[in-house]
């Protein structure tokens, strides 16, 4: 196999504890909680080693032997971003149902069932071809790991066509049957509870490699929920949970409770809810890009973190509260928004979104990680929050192999 040197890095972010702070940069200004000592830990003036796909190496100084050298001429490099909760497979457009919003119109969980009538109808091909295009945007985008959920059929045959597509794109796939209860069980919601937990789970549960409900009002309450998570993960799946989005609720003491992966939204949050979060293993998802296309308050990642939570960052890409893959911009609001340090949230754009899915190869470049990588045309990560809205994503490389821009050097941004 071939060997592959990147070399001329500025600052090479590893989430490693053994490596080092940026220059200047004490611990308290870098990030603290539960997982302080991998956070902004990187080197400075480095170079990274690819071998079959895995970091072989990574260093300063005089770089090793190898088959070939790519020179970033002064780049940063960081682990590539895992998005740990996106709804791409749909058709449709609800850019006037956004334009209300801006306008005043509250936003409610109701306006999924426009998303399902329009997808129920979409032709396999049509859909294929709708979330190959956002998949691209997101590789260009720097996210090498991609979860995406079902959720936009809400029959046995329809959520299970969502998950086959969404498999040929990525192993991180999740079931959301309990999406909201669609138009035609409106009068019957306890059937259609039967129906997830029945006979549409038994279709969607091979292909899925987690459970999702919508526990919210106006959607899934807190026995509903627990009712699907149960049957989920008694097949073997992941539990996940929309939790706590529209107002405070059962949603996140539910996902604790019953052990699962992560609670995703956090948006309104009682004590009590950071408590449980602080003593589990369930990853705290924000989903800020959401809650600043609904004008809604951003969840207080500061609180989560200084409690000793995990917390992940994730785009939510879905047509109708969050339509972006753009995690840099989901960082930049992180900081300014959610009160996250830089580094806390470059970390949980990529090892906390890993950790949300249970993976451990990907969201670091230390020694043994698979090769994903985003090169910054920037000296720092600190430009992704610094320079909002600039299209600094130079690279995106999956398992050593370029997938969207270019390594070549070049003049800083």
């Amino acid at each position: 196999m071939t060997t592959t040197a990147f070399t001329d890095i500025a600052w090479l972010t590893t989430h490693d504890p053994a490596h080092a702070l940026p220059a200047g940069v004490d611990a308290a200004a870098s990030g603290v909680g539960r997982h302080g000592a991998e956070v902004s830990r990187g080197l400075a003036d480095a170079w990274l080693v690819v071998d079959s796909g895995r970091v072989a190496a990574v260093g300063t100084g005089s770089t090793p032997p190898t088959d070939q050298r790519v020179s970033l001429g002064g780049r940063s490099v960081l682990p590539g971003f895992v998005d740990s909760h996106t709804h791409m497979v749909f058709a449709g457009d609800r850019s006037a149902e956004f334009t209300a919003r801006m306008a005043g119109q509250p936003y409610a969980a109701g306006g999924i069932a426009t998303t399902i009538g329009a997808t129920r109808s979409a032709m396999d091909e049509d859909l294929r071809a709708a979330l190959a295009g956002r998949v691209a945007e997101a590789r260009a985008a720097g996210i090498t790991t991609l979860e995406i959920k079902s959720g936009y059929a809400a029959t046995p045959e329809g959520e299970s066509r969502l998950l086959r597509l969404a498999r040929e794109v990525t192993p991180h796939t999740t079931y959301l049957g309990a999406h909201v209860v669609p138009p035609e069980h409106a009068a019957d919601p306890a059937g259609y509870v039967s129906l997830v937990t029945g006979e549409m789970l038994d279709a969607c549960a091979p292909l899925s490699g987690s459970v999702d409900v919508f526990c919210e009002e106006g959607a899934f309450d807190a026995d509903q929920s627990r009712e699907v998570l149960r049957a989920g993960m008694a097949k073997g799946l992941a539990g996940r949970v929309h939790a706590n989005q529209l107002g405070e609720g059962p949603g996140v003491r539910l996902a604790v409770e019953l052990g699962c992966a992560s609670a995703d939204h956090c948006t309104y949050l009682a004590g009590e809810d950071v408590e449980a979060l602080a003593g589990a293993s369930t990853v705290a998802t924000l989903l800020p890009a959401t809650d600043f296309s609904t004008r809604q308050a951003y969840p207080d990642g500061r609180r989560l973190v200084d409690a000793g939570a995990t917390v992940a960052l994730a785009t939510n890409c879905n047509p109708g509260s969050s339509y972006t893959t753009s995690m840099s911009f989901v960082i930049a609001l992180a900081v300014r928004d959610c009160h996250l340090t830089l580094p806390e949230a470059v970390w949980s754009a990529t090892a906390g979104g890993a950790r949300s899915l249970g993976v451990d190869d990907v969201g670091h470049l230390r020694v043994g990680a698979r090769a994903d990588m985003v090169v910054l045309d920037a000296p720092s990560p600190d430009h992704l929050a610094y320079r909002p809205g600039v299209p600094l994503i130079a690279a995106t490389v999956v398992g050593g192999d370029v997938v969207a821009g270019d390594v070549g050097a070049g003049p800083l941004g």
